[in-house]
């Protein structure tokens, strides 16, 4: 068994030059190929007709079982932002020009995008400085398809209500921390995550926005820079009677240090506050961190939590 690649597809009586349409296909349709010639596959229709599509369209069902383990894995990760395709591109089953197409993207086409991948551009030239040039290459989803997408294909699609604050800078990460009630409605309040000149990181940059019920806006909770981030970025909520008695939302930044160390920052927003509750070593641990000494923690803090008479909004 193959699938079809294209959003449509049509399939002709015969693969002469003169041919008529007598059936169409759509993505992802399971078909039986019952002959092939150097580019062209014969296929079974409904109704005991036959017809045929060029091969180049199909993908064998080996292919087609990766791309679906693929969407499978993504299933336990949460997206990193959204966006849509800024053209018709080709949705690869892994990060390179020259991976098999699992798909074709129409213009506009909706992603949920969930990590980020600098690949090195297959070409033999360098560039002034005397490396190699990159691509950045992005793993999204698109309704029951996965796979990789060439970074400049994709324009990120910012919440309105925070993008504002995306103005001359490179927002490339956002999460919902929880929602406040302001009238009859619940607006979210968000952790973002930015990249400034560095494009070897996912993130670099992390900022809190939370919601002034008295003025119907968002402010400016926390601000972090300085950071060797990689996605994904991970909220929950969690009840830690070191900090707040009341169950609050959490988020967990997956970090380098330069060493070269991989560790994990874990935050509590209380309240409208943000306070780092600790540190795990290792990016595979979804364990809360152990309480800090008071004096280190106070160090850690210094320098990074917006004053008191601007977190005071509410």
């Amino acid at each position: 068994m193959e699938y079809v690649l294209p959003q449509t597809l049509d399939v002709m009586d015969t693969t002469a030059e003169v041919r008529n349409v007598v059936g169409h296909l759509k993505a992802g349709d399971r078909v039986h190929v019952i002959a092939q010639t150097a580019h062209w596959s014969e296929l079974n229709l409904p109704g005991g007709l036959t017809g045929w599509v060029e091969t180049k369209y199909l993908l064998d069902g080996a292919t087609y079982d990766r791309g679906v383990k693929l969407l499978e894995d993504l299933q336990r990760s949460p997206p990193q932002s959204a966006g849509h395709a800024s053209n018709v591109t080709n949705l690869h089953l892994e990060p390179s020009r020259d991976a098999i197409v699992l798909a074709e993207l129409n213009q506009n086409q909706p992603l949920q995008i969930y990590t980020r991948r600098l690949v090195d551009r297959p070409v033999e030239t360098t560039s002034s400085s005397g490396t190699r040039p990159r691509d950045a290459w992005y793993l999204v989803r698109t309704g029951t398809r996965a796979g990789w997408v060439l970074g400049r294909f994709i324009d990120l699609d910012v919440p309105a209500g925070i993008a504002p604050y995306a103005q001359g800078i490179n927002m490339v990460g956002w999460q919902v921390l929880k929602t406040v009630r302001d009238g009859s409605s619940d607006v979210p309040e968000y952790l973002v995550a930015d990249r400034v000149g560095n494009e070897t990181v996912d993130f670099n940059h992390i900022r809190v926005f939370t919601w002034w019920v008295k003025n119907h806006k968002y402010v400016t909770a926390y601000v972090q820079s300085d950071v060797d981030g990689y996605f994904p970025i991970e909220v929950g909520q969690a009840t830690d009677l070191h900090y707040y008695a009341q169950r609050s939302p959490y988020f967990r930044l997956r970090l380098v240090d330069e060493d070269g160390r991989r560790y994990q920052e874990v935050y509590g927003l209380f309240d409208t506050i943000v306070r780092p509750v600790g540190r795990i070593e290792g990016w595979e641990s979804d364990a809360m961190p152990e309480p800090e000494p008071k004096k280190e923690k106070e160090e850690r803090r210094e320098g990074r939590a917006i004053p008191k008479e601007r977190r005071r909004h509410r």
